[in-house]
């Protein structure tokens, strides 16, 4: 098993080749985007992407501190249900409170890749072909949307 350094490593090493890989698609909008860190523009809301050890996953990640606006912003996806699905040409997992981590409540829409590891080089194709598409129709979606959460 690699040490926590190399661990690290291989994440900034996977994470780097992905957004070389990623640099030359414009956004939906025809411009130059960041695909590995996605600015949707509004607070508190993200499009993740993580790989780890056995997974890897894609999410639409509602972390506002107040319980009722992270509800708003997760009720506003629900009524974008059949446009985020069209989108995506898939149906994700919804979650709309679970731990995020140091008792941070979040919301998360998201599916996964199982049987993968950032730590193998040899499923970083997989893994790449998981996120593209997914990262893209992400981001088309949120082109045709975003104005409904601009409050």
């Amino acid at each position: 098993m690699y040490n926590q350094h190399e661990q690290s490593v291989l994440r900034q090493q996977f994470w780097t080749a992905f957004g070389h890989y990623m640099a030359p698609i414009p956004s939906s909008e025809g411009i130059k985007i960041n695909w590995v860190n996605y600015k949707t523009g509004i607070k508190d809301l993200s499009f993740k992407m993580e790989a780890g050890a056995g997974t890897a996953d894609i999410a639409i990640v509602i972390a506002h501190a107040d319980t009722a606006r992270r509800s708003h912003l997760f009720n506003l996806f629900a009524q974008l249900k059949t446009q985020l699905q069209s989108a995506l040409q898939e149906e994700w997992q919804w979650t709309p409170q679970m731990d995020g981590g140091k008792g941070k409540a979040i919301g998360r829409i998201y599916t996964t890749l199982g049987g993968v590891s950032i730590y193998k080089k040899d499923d970083w194709p997989l893994i790449i072909s998981f996120f593209k598409p997914r990262i893209i129709a992400l981001d088309a979606f949120w082109n045709e949307v975003k104005f409904a959460f601009e409050v």
